[in-house]
């Protein structure tokens, strides 16, 4: 089931962060992501550094909104030269188009290219969303996943143009 005509972007503004906060506690969701904060339970971390975050002028940060609820974050932030795109969908929110519309509406307002997206090798939902966004599979790395407590294979995306 494809949602995408209830989604929309806003400008993420400090009072979003503690949905951010909550959603990124979902323990499948941590499974996921894979590559998440040692202790994603230490809320003022998180607070700290994503406040920190917003008021960067190199990271590009929107809520995703699915109707009048906050579904979720998207972002894009500079990481040893590469910028990269990250998202989170709240748990309840997914297989249902949300991730592909969102990430679809931020090429838009972000036109930085290339832009690079990893993804953990078994999230098949987060390939998906980025070979559906035009990003092409430019190869992998392992690396140590917080959430799996090991190294595990991250596969490297790339969107050209």
């Amino acid at each position: 089931m494809e949602a995408f005509n209830n989604i929309s972007l806003k400008p993420t503004e400090l009072s979003d962060l503690e949905f951010f906060y909550q959603f990124q506690l979902d323990e499948s969701a941590i499974y996921m992501a894979a590559f998440t904060p040692e202790n994603p339970n230490d809320k003022a971390a998180y607070m700290n550094k994503y406040s920190a975050l917003l008021k960067d002028p190199s990271i590009t940060m929107r809520t995703i909104c699915f109707g009048e609820e906050i579904a979720g974050s998207i972002a894009k932030f500079v990481m040893e030269g590469d910028a990269e795109i990250t998202y989170w969908i709240d748990g309840k929110y997914w297989g249902k188009g949300i991730a592909t519309k969102a990430l679809k509406e931020f090429l838009k307002i972000e036109n930085t290219r290339p832009i690079f997206g990893r993804v953990a090798f078994d999230n098949i939902g987060s390939q998906k969303v980025m070979e559906k966004c035009g990003f092409s599979k430019i190869g992998h790395e392992k690396s140590f996943a917080n959430a799996r407590k090991k190294e595990i294979v991250e596969y490297i995306y790339k969107l050209s143009e």
